[in-house]
């Protein structure tokens, strides 16, 4: 179980690709979902203090909310536009940098084929991977999707989000930064303030 993020593997939460089918019990979600200890409620002593227009990452909440984004978000491999929208919506969780997810329309589809596993959020559910094919080259598990999101999280059905580590993501003109750690997939840039989740000793945050 997770916990992007999120992140899962991808997500905040801590989803990595791990090849089971996952089927949790409620049991086992309420477990998972309880046992974070910071939730966006306090900051803790050691988060910076954000300047003036930066979003602290300790503000996000836990469960985490869904934005939409405006913003022109493009993701691009080895010079080839992979997608681009105005239309993302991006998911804040508590100590983690946001992760966009894109609808369908806005993403190059016939460059993606099934990639491999799946894996658990306990807010989202179950993640379902894409690797990318450009050309000659092939990114495994550069991208995920929730085809049957948990309840609260209906927006992001078929939505698909890329890892900034496999993959060049620019919001507006910035080029994105990878979260840390290598099961995140957050997207970093000045506007946030941190410290992260997947820095070293951050497993519970």
């Amino acid at each position: 179980m997770s916990s992007d993020g999120e992140a899962g593997g991808p997500d905040a939460s801590g989803i990595s690709p791990n090849g089971s089918g996952i089927s949790p019990d409620a049991e086992a979600l309420a477990r998972a979902r309880a046992r974070w200890r910071h939730r966006g409620d306090v900051r803790p002593p050691f988060a910076h203090e954000p300047a003036a227009g930066q979003e602290s990452v300790w503000d996000y909440p836990r469960p985490p909310r869904i934005e939409r984004d405006r913003r022109c978000l493009r993701i691009e491999f080895a010079g080839v536009l992979v997608a681009e929208s105005t239309r993302s919506l991006r998911i804040l969780e508590t100590a983690s940098p946001p992760t966009f997810y894109l609808p369908p329309d806005d993403v190059r589809l016939e460059l993606l084929v099934a990639g491999h596993g799946t894996s658990l959020c306990e807010w989202k559910g179950v993640a379902e991977y894409w690797s990318l094919r450009v050309e000659a080259q092939l990114i495994e598990n550069a991208a995920w999707c929730y085809r049957e999101p948990y309840v609260g999280f209906e927006p992001i059905r078929d939505h698909i989000a890329f890892y900034p580590a496999q993959v060049e993501c620019r919001l507006n003109d910035e080029r994105v930064r990878p979260q840390p750690g290598a099961f995140y997939a957050g997207w970093v840039t000045r506007e946030l303030s941190g410290p992260f989740k997947g820095e070293p000793g951050s497993e519970d945050w």
